[in-house]
């Protein structure tokens, strides 16, 4: 029997705070369920990744209940930030850790001493990005036969509308420095003359202060502030969109890229980390969006090129119908984390 216990944030189910990584641990449990593993969920609630004492206690305590020699899968959104619990409890364990991203690389540089031991100390590693997987093995000297990327999958989408001008703009992300929405606006407020619509689409309690700068901003009034939209409601956004706008500086792959594809929509991002394995390209190599450095003046070219430029929008839709002929679905990313984990399971001694 193939079974699994997998160690969650404790709101990986909250509608009211989607995010990428909670959105891949729930498709991931769910189509290892449906393939025919035996699924045990284990949320743990609290701060991760600053928890406090108690949020330790309960994951350790959580751990400690679990039978010698199971095959565990862990949130790395947890597991990085409790060192000490893991290397407690998982000798008599076979622990996967599953990054979503690298903690100690920019998002917080103190976690990455813990990082370092919780990768270097499990049976496997498994990333959401070739990116990530080999800045892990390049950030913290890990062996590569160890670390096994698992790329999102996508759901098949209705292709999107499209209007002839090409002027409505969707950005999907919560409004936080990192995901860059001052930068959008900077470039935005260079498109004079130009006419063109925007929808942010994400929640604005991650970051309060920032998404109140945002609503300051001078091209604030021309800006729909959509909040946090899931199921139809993001699918109506999408549907309606003619380019998706992600002015992240910092993705490990970016799943609303292939959720703009999944739709035939063109996507305009920042060329940093894992954003160029998510846009991909077409069969026929072309690049379905444009990819620019992430700063206001590099967007406001790009998005003043859009605008102008009809022969370029139809190349780029073009590109972005073709790829997403091309997209996989969540069946393949429970394939490839369930084959990590079948190795893991594997009777012996478990090499770390």
């Amino acid at each position: 029997m193939r079974t699994v216990h997998v160690v969650l944030p404790g709101g990986v189910d909250d509608p009211a705070a989607p995010s990428g990584g909670n959105v891949y641990d729930r498709r991931v449990c769910d189509s290892l369920a449906a393939s025919g593993w035996t699924v045990h969920e284990h949320p743990v609630p609290g701060a991760w990744p600053t928890p406090g004492p108690a949020d330790l206690t309960r994951l350790a305590g959580q751990l400690a209940a679990l039978p010698d020699d199971a095959v565990v899968l862990l949130d790395g959104l947890v597991a990085v930030a409790a060192p000490d619990v893991l290397a407690a409890c998982t000798p008599r364990l076979r622990p996967v850790v599953l990054a979503h991203m690298l903690f100690g690389d920019d998002d917080d540089p103190g976690l990455r001493p813990g990082e370092a031991r919780v990768l270097r100390a499990a049976a496997a590693v498994v990333t959401t990005s070739r990116w990530c997987r080999e800045r892990a093995i390049e950030a913290y000297a890990l062996p590569p036969a160890r670390v096994h990327a698992a790329p999102p999958g996508v759901d098949p989408a209705p292709l999107a509308s499209g209007s002839p001008a090409g002027n409505r703009l969707l950005c999907v992300a919560a409004l936080a420095p990192h995901k860059g929405q001052h930068l959008l606006l900077d470039a935005l407020d260079t498109l004079t003359g130009l006419p063109w619509s925007c929808t942010f689409v994400g929640s604005p309690d991650r970051d309060p202060a920032y998404a109140a700068q945002l609503r300051a901003h001078p091209v604030a009034d021309r800006i729909t502030f959509a909040g946090v939209r899931t199921g139809e409601g993001l699918a109506a956004a999408y549907g309606v969109a003619d380019l998706l706008v992600l002015p992240s500086r910092g993705e490990s792959y970016g799943m609303v890229v292939t959720e703009a594809l999944a739709r035939g929509i063109p996507v305009l991002a920042c060329d940093v980390q894992g954003l160029p394995e998510a846009l991909g390209t077409a069969p026929d190599g072309s690049v379905p969006g444009l990819l620019v450095a992430p700063d206001s003046p590099a967007l406001g070219d790009a998005l003043r090129r859009w605008l102008t430029e009809p022969d370029l929008r139809d190349r780029l839709r073009d590109a972005a119908r073709a790829r997403r002929a091309h997209l996989t679905g969540w069946t393949r990313t429970a394939e490839e984390v369930g084959a990590v984990l079948s190795r893991v399971a594997q009777p012996g001694p478990v090499a770390r």
